[in-house]
């Protein structure tokens, strides 16, 4: 009776550990700040990171057999975290620029962007002559910062440095700044609630390039898999309808 019970006992276990095993995906968890619709940003009424960047992420990690976890971060805390192991990838509509390329390694460019200022209809701007001597704000970390550190001294304006994109905008409203460099899509969203603003788009340098790229650790193995989706959601109409349902507007 005893034998009996140990081999009963030996199967159920061994039943168990099947069970437990017979999920073996693998979780990818990704970083992103999300303060910047409609990339990524909180749903009020579920408390989930939603947005263009979430979904192009579930997409890509469900084709490839793996599970997500998204982790909230500040947009200067994403390299970091990157370089540490914290997170396996970034996406949170991040360029990928000289400097970035010198901690990370990036996918192709999936979405392209532009910037613009955003300012208050009474403001008296419309050009960028008519920031001299004014204070703009940015997003500390984001190109929009290496931007205005670019041509600040050329249009003679301050630069103010600020974590998060709503607090930025707050600033703006209460006209303790004059004025915000910011990618056009995340200013739509605001324009399109605060009818008090407006905005005109900021030149580009000659051989200047913005867009969003999905950054990694350097010699990540994810690189060329995550292509390879990207590229078949391009190829297969996939990104198209992401940009027609979060930003209302077929890409370029």
């Amino acid at each position: 009776m005893k034998k009996m019970k140990w081999f009963l006992m030996t199967i159920i276990m061994a039943a168990m550990l099947a069970a437990c095993g017979s999920d073996d995906s693998e979780t990818l968890i990704m970083g992103t700040s999300a303060d910047y619709p409609p990339y990524e940003s909180f749903d009020t009424a579920t408390g989930e990171i939603i947005g263009f960047d979430v979904d192009i992420a579930q997409h890509i990690t469900e084709e490839l057999g793996y599970e997500l976890q998204i982790e909230d971060m500040d947009f200067t805390s994403l390299i970091p975290a990157l370089e540490s192991g914290r997170i396996d990838f970034v996406l949170s509509g991040m360029t990928p620029d000289d400097e970035r390329r010198e901690s990370a390694d990036f996918s192709d460019i999936y979405y392209y962007d532009v910037n613009l200022i955003v300012t208050a209809e009474d403001s008296q701007i419309g050009t960028m002559d008519d920031l001299q001597g004014k204070i703009v704000a940015v997003q500390l970390g984001s190109i929009q910062e290496q931007k205005a550190d670019t041509i600040a001294e050329e249009y003679e304006f301050e630069v103010v440095k600020l974590n998060r994109i709503p607090e930025i905008v707050q600033e703006l409203l209460a006209g303790r700044i004059d004025a915000i460099l910011m990618e056009d899509k995340v200013a739509e969203g605001f324009l399109s609630t605060q009818e008090e603003l407006v905005s005109f788009e900021v030149p580009a340098e000659e051989g200047e390039e913005l867009g969003s790229a999905i950054a990694f650790p350097k010699g990540s193995d994810l690189v060329e898999p995550f292509n390879e989706k990207l590229n078949d959601m391009m190829d297969e109409g996939i990104m198209d309808e992401l940009i027609l349902k979060w930003f209302d507007a077929e890409s370029e």
